[in-house]
């Protein structure tokens, strides 16, 4: 199996100069993303995502433990030229867009008319095409997050490291950023998405990843981890509601969930009461409901305010 980014055993540490203690944002971190998957990388604030984003990126190193992008160490420049980054906080210099993302293309070795014809095409992509020659100082909020992801698609990466991507965008710019990243892992490219839009993350993303506290706490694919509640909803008619506990009734119709290991004795309950079973289904649970159940620990004193 080929894998695009992965930590082993990483640890990183930084030095409190004022009490002189240690804080310690990764904790023997150790996590592998699959090539051409959309790979969500969750937790609360303090967890230490982008001390991990910014490790990948080789902009620190780890206090301990390892890791590659792309096959490279972390850092290798050769490597972080394949690579699409587009930091949490956008900060762009104040020239014309365009000019910007042409900008950002020869820092990663492009030049000449290649560059030219690709930075139409992203702002194009995230449909700034209108907005090519305006300073992007006089850009709104959302409007410099689409330069930001226009500026992290212009080499036309193998791998791209988005954190909190649809920050400050409206609606219709998220469904077109959601589209964006479908289309990229179709033609074969990985996404790596930190963000706090749980909702996104559930509707676009292969795998989810969670950490809490430094650790990997939750991992796994999205459909199972959606599904992994143990519970199974069962929807009937013709028998009264008062039958299972908990059940609810409208238009003739009853609704309930068991556990699963009980699904069968609740079927043969509700034939033998004379009923008809509509469906049968796995509770789905939701991405906040895990990650309220993963983070419900409270944060110890040495992982507070690192990011």
């Amino acid at each position: 199996m080929s894998f695009v980014l992965e930590f082993e055993n990483v640890t990183k540490e930084y030095r409190s100069f004022a009490s002189k203690r240690r804080l310690r944002a990764l904790d023997s971190f150790s996590l592998a993303v699959e090539a051409g998957e959309i790979f969500g990388f969750l937790g609360p604030n303090g967890a230490g995502k982008s001390t991990a984003i910014h490790l990948a990126m080789g902009f620190m190193q780890p206090t301990s433990g390892n890791g590659r992008l792309l096959g490279e160490s972390f850092g290798d420049p050769g490597a972080r030229r394949r690579v699409g980054f587009l930091a949490e906080s956008v900060a762009l210099y104040h020239r014309r867009a365009e000019r910007l993302v042409r900008f950002y293309g020869a820092l990663n070795g492009m030049g000449g008319t290649q560059l030219d014809k690709r930075a139409r095409e992203v702002l194009e992509i995230v449909g700034l095409q209108d907005h090519a020659n305006r300073n992007a100082g006089k850009f709104s909020r959302g409007m410099l997050q689409r330069v930001g992801l226009a500026q992290a698609m212009v080499n036309d990466p193998e791998l791209l490291i988005l954190d909190e991507p649809t920050s400050a965008l409206d609606p219709l710019a998220r469904v077109m950023v959601r589209e964006l990243l479908i289309g990229a892992r179709n033609a074969g490219k990985t996404i790596f998405l930190s963000s706090h839009l749980l909702s996104e993350v559930e509707l676009i993303c292969d795998r989810v990843a969670m950490l809490h506290r430094g650790k990997l706490a939750r991992l796994g694919r999205t459909t199972d981890l959606l599904q992994a509640g143990g519970r199974t909803e069962i929807i009937v008619r013709a028998i009264a509601p008062s039958h299972f506990e908990g059940a609810a009734a409208r238009d003739g119709i009853v609704s309930f969930s068991v556990p699963t290991h009980g699904q069968r004795a609740a079927l043969e309950k509700v034939w033998n009461l004379g009923g008809e079973v509509v469906s049968v289904n796995p509770v789905r649970r939701s991405l906040e409901e895990i990650f309220l159940e993963v983070t419900a620990e409270p944060l110890s004193p040495l992982s507070k305010g690192v990011q």
